[in-house]
């Protein structure tokens, strides 16, 4: 086990607000405001958190608090992007649809209480009772039951054979929460988990001020194949602007910056020589997302027609330029994306390349303007497209902007953009209130799978009514074939699948980037596309 170093006391400076000021942590959830020197290495991020509760957010920025304190039953290693087991001695399928997990002995939360077989079942049962707009249920929609037969066995019994359920149990669905904390029923405050140390994975919360500060501290109870955390204190702080965190990264008041800054800034920061850009396999995707209820022609629209509600959707596809949007704002720093399934992964394949547009990746007007007409659209069609930079980065704006020009150059569109801050827009967008709207993923493991089950199957993730019989079963049958080479056929078919009817629209594909200061050791980012505080040391 690796030694811990203790760290010489700091001032934390809050350069996420208008003006920097010094900032305590109490110890108790909520934080405090008077000035106290802190010890530990700080990380920066402008992502933001929808809820400590696992049961009630899908989303990067949340995520990132729930891998460092909650446990899982699978998990994946630094540097590598193969499960194994956690809190677990293993996991084996007894059959095909039977997946057995023995949890080890003496297993404890935080708090002391004991961590036994009923929390794992208790976990999983509430993500699927609570079914929130923004939970990961969607990931456990091949789980049939659960059963314990003792404190230290689970069982899960799935609806059909699945190869990715390893993986599932490492995902955003996977945490494992304290039953004597946590609410069957409802989402649990993050006021309630902290002060009741519902935790068990390498670090614990000690005090929690949602989206501006957390404090972990290491948890000795934990006993995974993480192994114990390398630093005894980590503070995380939230910053609401990119330029913030560039600033503090630079300036040393933050140790390691991670998500998100802009390619301008990354450019500036590499010729820093206090400091190291490091990047590696993020697996993000960017794209856009249609309400088939209430996008243009949509099921609950005045004027309501498939066929027209399509044909709009394949016109926009036919006049979208993803590699200009990549050079132009991104410096391409990230690339064009022509399937939900982003390249590197077994099976991905480039269907919106060959079915839109010029056929080769660019634009084709005449092709969009044929596409309307002989749906029967005359005149032009109105977008109204809603976009969230406080969560997707600042550059958003430029994004959404050069989408609205290529859109309306074409003389076939009348675009309407509109920002909103993510708390806000993480629940607007399943209430229908969005026609067209900007989404991001970051994979919760590296299969194709992931880009494919979370978006398409009948309870999804996206929720913007896409409901298709022929695409879930190219997926139920992906995800149950253990044969290499016709799981990756299967997928290629889901892919062409949903480009023929558009249920979302890639756009971009990039990549995983960390600031950090030269005197920082254990930053990785690997294919596992988790990060972790527990593998820095300074």
């Amino acid at each position: 086990m690796a030694s811990v170093t203790k760290w010489s006391k700091r001032a934390l400076v809050l350069a996420g607000g208008t003006a920097a000021v010094t900032l305590a942590l109490t110890g108790c959830a909520g934080g405090g405001s008077s000035t106290t020197d802190l010890n530990g290495l700080i990380v920066g991020t402008t992502d933001k958190i929808t809820s400590l509760d696992p049961a009630g957010s899908y989303d990067n920025g949340s995520f990132a608090v729930q891998n460092q304190v909650f446990p899982f039953l699978m998990n994946t290693p630094s540097g590598s992007p193969d499960v194994k087991p956690d809190i677990a001695t293993k996991g084996v399928f007894t059959d095909p649809t039977t997946y057995t997990v023995t949890l080890k002995k003496g297993l404890e939360f935080a708090n002391g209480h004991k961590l036994t077989s009923s929390d794992v079942k208790f976990s999983f049962d509430r993500e699927i009772k609570i079914n929130n707009p923004n939970g990961p249920q969607s990931l456990l929609a091949n789980m049939k039951n659960i059963t314990t037969p003792n404190a230290t066995t689970v069982v899960f019994h799935l609806d059909h054979a699945d190869q990715t359920w390893p993986q599932v149990l490492s995902s955003p669905a996977g945490p494992i929460v304290d039953e004597q904390v946590f609410s069957p029923t409802k989402l649990t405050s993050s006021a309630a988990i902290v002060s009741g140390k519902a935790f068990a994975g390498q670090y614990m919360i000690s005090s929690y001020k949602e989206n501006d500060l957390i404090q972990y501290k290491v948890n000795d109870k934990y006993d995974g194949v993480l192994n114990k955390a390398k630093t005894d204190e980590v503070t995380a702080q939230y910053f609401t602007k990119e330029t913030d965190l560039k600033l503090a990264v630079q300036k040393g008041d933050v140790d390691v910056a991670y998500r998100s800054l802009t390619p301008t800034d990354l450019a500036s920061l590499s010729k820093k020589s206090n400091l190291t850009v490091t990047d590696g396999p993020g697996g993000e995707i960017r794209y856009l997302v249609f309400n088939f209820n209430t996008q243009p022609f949509g099921a609950t629209t005045s004027e309501a027609s498939t066929d027209k509600a399509l044909a709009v959707r394949q016109a926009v596809a036919d006049s979208v330029d993803r590699a200009a949007i990549a050079k132009e704002v991104y410096d391409n720093t990230y690339q064009p994306l022509y399937s939900m399934v982003p390249d590197g992964l077994t099976g991905a394949t480039t269907p919106f390349k060959s079915l839109y547009g010029d056929g080769s990746g660019g634009a084709d007007v005449d092709k969009a303007k044929k596409t309307l007409s002989d749906a029967g659209i005359n005149g032009k069609v109105e977008l109204n497209i809603q976009y969230a930079p406080d969560h997707y980065g600042s550059s958003s704006d430029d994004e959404y902007a050069l989408l609205k020009t290529q859109l309306e150059n074409t003389g076939l569109f009348t675009v309407n953009i509109q920002s909103t801050l993510y708390t806000t827009y993480a629940k607007e967008r399943t209430d229908d209130q969005y026609p067209e709207y900007q989404l991001g993923w970051f994979p919760d493991f590296s299969d194709a799978d992931n880009y494919l089950s979370p978006f398409f199957t009948k309870e999804n993730f996206v929720q913007n009514h896409y409901d298709d019989a022929t695409i879930q079963k190219l997926i139920a049958d992906e995800q149950a074939e253990s044969d290499k080479s016709k799981r990756a056929d299967l997928i290629g078919e889901a892919q062409q699948r949903e480009a023929e009817q558009i249920s979302t629209l890639p756009l971009l594909q990039g990549k995983s980037v960390a600031v950090a200061n030269k005197d920082v050791k254990g930053l990785v980012l690997d294919a596992s596309f988790k990060f972790r505080y527990g593998t820095l040391s300074k």
